[in-house]
């Protein structure tokens, strides 16, 4: 009787829909050694849960994101302001900060002094745009990229505003873009991840990036971005353990895979064919990643032109050749963390340091894809989550001030993969601290993003609790002034 009970308690609802679904396990193992056998996309088609596909003719195959965490100063680097001059050390007046939120950090001050750039500006390309000293490489690229000046976020906070613009939302818990991207076009190379991610750091860097931000939400595990090091072995566990071998390992995966299959044929759990698919490319990653970060065989002017930094694994300037390196080879999202923006005091010495960390790299990158042919068809984006205000955060003194949070408009640049090249987008008021022409929101931006890869961003959705969700959440439009 018991026994019968026992029976019963098992056999739910759910068991009995997930048995009737037989070989599931068996399609789940077999879209490994084939993955283009059931989606009739061939090579590019990615895993079988990815939808594989664009939703019409794409200019980007890919994405690399230099994401300058902390938030660059706008007005010290891309918006120049020169009416600041005259209006430097003045009180910001109210009419223009119209009852802003404040960060924790200057809510109780008295006094909003406005501070000038310190540093000098000149324009560059044919267009002409300007550009800061501190960004000499980035200035030669100025007829490649597109700058926007009125990107602009609600979020005031570190952890809000970069879960924000990674993910639409500023509560974790969603995908980040990297995971819709890899949900929504699969990987194009079955032996590298379609989605990595590299993180490199300035001197002053305290504040955290939680691994959350590459992750895929909801949307099965297989989609999240896997993390690349920078000492050891790239990926963790990517060496086999003393005493076995590749031989050795094939069998346990092969038996593995026969037991996950069998798991998933009882009760459908897709977490256990992302499992499958995640030990087969730990597998292949063995082979593919170390010949992905040998750049040894880099000429010697390819590494010159990343900086001297190059050869330090971890380096921004590192990651950025690797950057390339894997674009060529396929991966459809890239994205480097740079920390150390978050300058609330003493801003002009760190600032300069992480343009020197930044600078050349970025701009090598542009011009090295440039010279292979990949530009075209790889979208680039450097930017961080929110930008500067113009009023000090405490007492302005010679040559240490500091300034806050600041949403309401900050600057980004985008090259390549369809994105209009030489042109500045949007315009900010003499105070660079409201939008005045063309605002561009983080959800326009990341519509923008995915409307260079094919990819309409209210049709990207996934079905989670009843609801389908999209990155942009309800909101955002294609910012078409962008567009080539």
């Amino acid at each position: 009787m018991n026994l019968l009970r026992e029976s019963e308690l098992l056999m739910t609802r759910r068991h009995f829909f997930g048995r009737s679904a037989v070989g599931l396990g068996a399609a789940a193992l077999g879209s490994i050694l084939n993955p283009g056998m059931f989606s009739g996309l061939g090579a590019e088609a990615g895993s079988g849960m990815s939808l594989g596909r664009s939703h019409f003719r794409p200019k980007a195959k890919r994405v690399i994101y230099l994401f300058m965490a902390g938030g660059p100063a706008q007005m010290d680097l891309l918006d120049y302001k020169p009416k600041l001059e005259t209006l430097h050390q003045t009180e910001l007046p109210d009419s223009v900060r119209m009852g802003q939120r404040l960060t924790g950090m200057t809510s109780g001050q008295k006094n909003f002094p406005v501070v000038k750039s310190m540093f000098q500006f000149q324009q560059h390309g044919r267009a002409g745009t300007w550009v800061s000293e501190l960004l000499p490489h980035i200035a030669t690229l100025a007829d490649d990229i597109a700058v926007v000046k009125t990107v602009n976020t609600e979020a005031i906070n570190h952890d809000p505003a970069i879960t924000y613009i990674q993910t639409g939302f500023q509560q974790p818990g969603r995908p980040c873009l990297g995971s819709w991207l890899s949900y929504g076009l699969g990987a194009a190379n079955q032996n590298l991840p379609a989605f990595i991610v590299m993180i490199s750091s300035g001197k002053e860097s305290d504040q955290p990036l939680y691994t959350r931000l590459w992750g895929s939400g909801f949307l099965p595990s297989e989609y999240q971005g896997v993390q690349f090091r920078g000492g050891g072995d790239p990926v963790l566990f990517l060496s086999n353990p003393p005493g076995v071998n590749s031989a050795t390992r094939r069998r346990m995966l092969d038996g593995l895979a026969k037991l996950n299959a069998k798991q998933h044929d009882s009760i459908q759990d897709p977490e256990i064919s992302t499992r499958i698919q995640q030990y087969e490319m730990a597998y292949r990653m063995q082979t593919s990643v170390p010949e992905l970060v040998d750049v040894s065989k880099e000429s010697e002017a390819s590494l010159q032109m990343y900086g001297p930094d190059v050869k330090k694994p971890g380096s921004f300037a590192y990651n950025c050749l690797l950057a390339r390196r894997m674009a060529e080879r396929g991966v459809r999202f890239i994205q480097l963390y740079h920390r150390g923006w978050d300058q609330h005091n003493n801003l002009p010495k760190r600032i300069r340091e992480q343009c020197r960390d930044t600078d050349q790299p970025s701009a090598a990158l542009v011009h090295d894809l440039k010279s292979r042919g990949l530009l075209e068809d790889t979208l680039v984006v450097w930017g961080g989550e929110f930008g500067r205000t113009v009023y000090s955060q405490g007492k302005i003194e010679k040559d240490n001030y500091g300034r806050d949070h600041h949403g309401r408009n900050y600057a980004v640049w985008m090259a390549g993969g369809g994105i209009r090249p030489g042109v500045t987008y949007g315009e900010t008021d003499d105070f660079c601290y409201n939008v005045t022409e063309n605002p561009v929101h983080i959800h326009d931006l990341n519509a923008t993003i995915l409307h260079c890869l094919g990819l309409n961003h209210e049709k990207l959705t996934y079905r989670f609790q009843g609801r389908d969700f999209r990155l942009t959440d309800i909101h955002g439009e294609v910012i078409k002034g962008l567009l080539a």
